[in-house]
């Protein structure tokens, strides 16, 4: 009795007073067994009076050891009244008849019973307030599956019942378009290997909608002691922002070939301007210039005059000195001897211009390119030696111009002060932005980085054309097949 945990006393059979009490009685209680022993039940248990306990007692029968269990709030001695579970068990006390009582104090369990109503309060309203299907998934050993649990908005979101969906768990899979089914799988066991989050995007068919809808399912496992896997999150409608993904892509492809043309039909344009400035203005100030030779010589001999016509000679040729830098800046001539010769001379004017030597480094000595792919890649060369000129104070640039077989990769390398990114990222820096944009057009990519030891580098890949890529190939095979071949 004293080694109990359990409040344990003996009350007489008569008036229901204190005969003996172990330590946890007098403990909790607040009283000595001596002042225990100068009270009654209904000191301690005031809803228990005389009559109620004697209507308790009646259900017990001394000889075959039966109990009575009741709840009720017990009085401590400080006034403050705790929850009890009590048992009645008649028995001897001194040969006298007597009544044991055990007691449970119940505060732990009603205040924990309190706290996990509150937490499951908390939760049934941050799920019904969370926009999707919050769910448990469960992976057995033997590769069964369930769902522990389904929020209310299990229907909303899939067209089931949470009721059909834990009889049968194998709808869900059948909700997965065949397509990404392999998918669903594959990061089901990719998450339960590695015991990270299960991240998937896919497409189920809704047949009581008649409608496909994308969701997004993110969980986390965890491994429950009898070997099967355990994922708790939630599943969410994304249709709407894969329909607009798919719209933002679209248009952006359509945007992409809008800007490819306009530079096709820009460089068309330059192209057709430059001939016509080099083919009619230029042959005309040919002519003017022949024309004001033969008069030359047939000017009478004035002083005057012959100031008159040797200015009019220089203006002839300074105009076409600047028909023949315009046609140049509208198309080089050069272009048409291939781009590694256009990027070559390019590479010249601007050291002869800036007076910084630029070196040109190409794994072949020509590369057959359409003239769409030429012209956009000598615009982006000479861009990017605009930019160095005005804003990387270098003193040396390299360009790299490799041929692959994935490819065509030119580098332009600088040794000045790099670039920050907030300047990549202004709204008004068109420059590295039409770069970007001339290099997807081709379906290729740019990029702009810093080198570690210091200046910038300019990095464009544009595929090759196919009939370059089976050639590059088949060279490339040839080269590795045994010499006796």
């Amino acid at each position: 009795m004293h080694e109990s945990f359990d409040e344990i006393s003996l009350l007489g059979l008569e008036d229901f007073d204190f005969l003996a009490s172990n330590q946890s009685a007098q403990n909790n209680l607040q009283y000595s067994e001596t002042e225990l022993q100068r009270l009654h039940l209904r000191d301690i248990a005031p809803e228990l009076d005389a009559q109620r306990m004697t209507r308790l007692l009646a259900q017990l029968h001394p000889d075959k050891h039966a109990t009575v269990a009741i709840e009720t709030v017990l009085l401590r001695k400080d006034g403050c009244l705790y929850p009890g579970n009590i048992r009645f068990l008649l028995c001897r006390h001194e040969e006298k008849p007597a009544v044991l009582m055990i007691c449970k104090d119940q505060s732990a369990l009603q205040a924990s019973a309190a706290a996990l109503g509150l937490i499951e309060a908390r939760f049934r309203a941050i799920v019904s307030n969370t926009p999707g299907l919050v769910y448990q998934f469960r992976l057995m050993p033997d590769s069964t599956i369930a769902f522990p649990y389904l929020s209310d908005a299990c229907h909303a979101l899939l067209g089931i019942s949470p009721e059909h969906l834990h009889a049968d768990p194998g709808q869900f899979m059948a909700l997965i378009l065949p397509d990404d089914r392999a998918s669903y799988l594959a990061s089901m066991q990719a998450s339960a290997d590695g015991s990270r989050s299960w991240n998937w995007d896919g497409r189920l068919w809704i047949e009581e909608w008649k409608d496909i809808k994308w969701i997004n399912l993110r969980a986390m496992p965890r491994v429950r002691p009898d070997g099967s896997i355990q994922w708790e999150g939630i599943m969410t409608n994304i249709t709407q922002s894969k329909l607009e993904q798919t719209e933002i892509k679209r248009s952006r492809a359509q945007l992409a070939e809008l800007s490819a043309h306009i530079e096709r039909v820009k460089e068309e344009e330059r192209t057709r301007i430059a001939r016509e400035i080099h083919d009619d203005l230029g042959g005309n100030l040919t002519a003017i210039k022949m024309a004001l030779a033969l008069l030359k010589r047939r000017l009478p001999d004035d002083p005057g005059l012959t100031d008159k016509a040797d200015y009019v000679d220089s203006l002839v040729d300074r105009t076409i000195e600047s028909i023949h830098r315009i046609s140049v800046d509208l198309r080089p001539s050069v272009l048409d001897f291939g781009i590694v010769a256009a990027i070559e001379w390019q590479a010249i004017e601007f050291e002869k211009q800036l007076g910084i030597p630029c070196h040109v480094f190409s794994s072949d000595n020509d590369i057959d390119l359409p003239p769409e792919q030429s012209s956009a890649l000598f615009r982006i060369f000479q861009e990017s030696l605009n930019n160095i000129s005005k804003h990387a104070h270098a003193s040396t640039v390299e360009v790299r111009l490799i041929r692959n077989q994935r490819g065509i990769r030119m580098e332009i390398s600088d040794n000045g002060k790099g670039i920050a990114v907030r300047d990549r990222q202004k709204p008004a820096s068109f420059g590295i932005r039409g770069m970007i944009e001339r290099a997807k057009a081709l379906g290729g990519s740019l990029s702009v980085s810093n080198l570690s030891t210091g200046g910038s580098k300019v990095a464009i890949r544009i595929p090759l054309p196919v009939s370059q890529e089976r050639s590059t190939k088949d060279i490339t095979q040839a080269k590795k097949k045994p010499a006796h071949e």
